[in-house]
C-alpha cells in the first residue's frame, strides 16, 4: 500500500507519461488488458471442462444452470472479444 504522498506522486508520474507519450501508455494498457483476457479465457475453458463432472455430481438441473451460465459467458466474451485480445 502506498502512502498518500506516494500515491499522489505516482498519479502525477502516470499523468505526465500519458500526456508526453500516449503511444507508449496505450501499449502498456493493451498488454495489461491482454493478460486479463487470457486469464478469463483460461477460467472459461476450465469451467467448460468441469461441466460434465458438475452434471454427474450435482444433478441435471445444476448442470443445466451451469451450462446456461457458461453459454452466456461465451456469448459475452464473443461479443466483446476486442476488449480481451
Amino acid at each position: 500500500m502506498l502512502s498518500k504522498e506516494d500515491q499522489r506522486r505516482f498519479e502525477q508520474i502516470t499523468r505526465h507519461l500519458r500526456e508526453s507519450d500516449p503511444a507508449f501508455f496505450a501499449r502498456l494498457d493493451n498488454r495489461a488488458r491482454g493478460r486479463h483476457g487470457r486469464w478469463l479465457l483460461l477460467l472459461t475453458v476450465l469451467l467448460w471442462a468441469a461441466l460434465p463432472a458438475t452434471t454427474v455430481l450435482a444433478g441435471r438441473l445444476a448442470g443445466a444452470i451451469f451450462a446456461v451460465v457458461l453459454l452466456t459467458n461465451a456469448a459475452l466474451m464473443w461479443r466483446f472479444r476486442q476488449r480481451w485480445l
